[in-house]
């Protein structure tokens, strides 16, 4: 929810759909301007930060494979919630 929240995957990839470590970067610059710029303190971000995109483990295919995961997540909820709709 963190991430469809600051839409830190809109934009992300280049046209290529390559991720590479530039790409990781920029992803890390993002939530860091997120941080910097947000009022108060927001545990979700912290959160995804420390134990996601700051974790010494998160390479460019450890986040290609997140991208994907996220993907299938956001599209299994944006099926649960037409079926919702069709539903009422």
């Amino acid at each position: 929810m963190t991430i469809k929240k600051y839409s830190l995957f809109d934009n992300l990839l280049d046209s290529n759909g390559i991720i590479d470590e530039s790409v990781l970067d920029k992803l890390k610059l993002n939530v860091r301007g997120i941080l910097e710029t947000q009022s108060g303190f927001n545990r979700s971000i912290l959160d995804l930060c420390l134990d996601v995109i700051y974790n010494n483990n998160m390479k460019a295919f450890a986040l290609s494979q997140l991208v994907q995961l996220y993907k299938r997540w956001e599209t299994n909820e944006n099926l649960i919630l037409s079926d919702e709709l069709i539903d009422e």
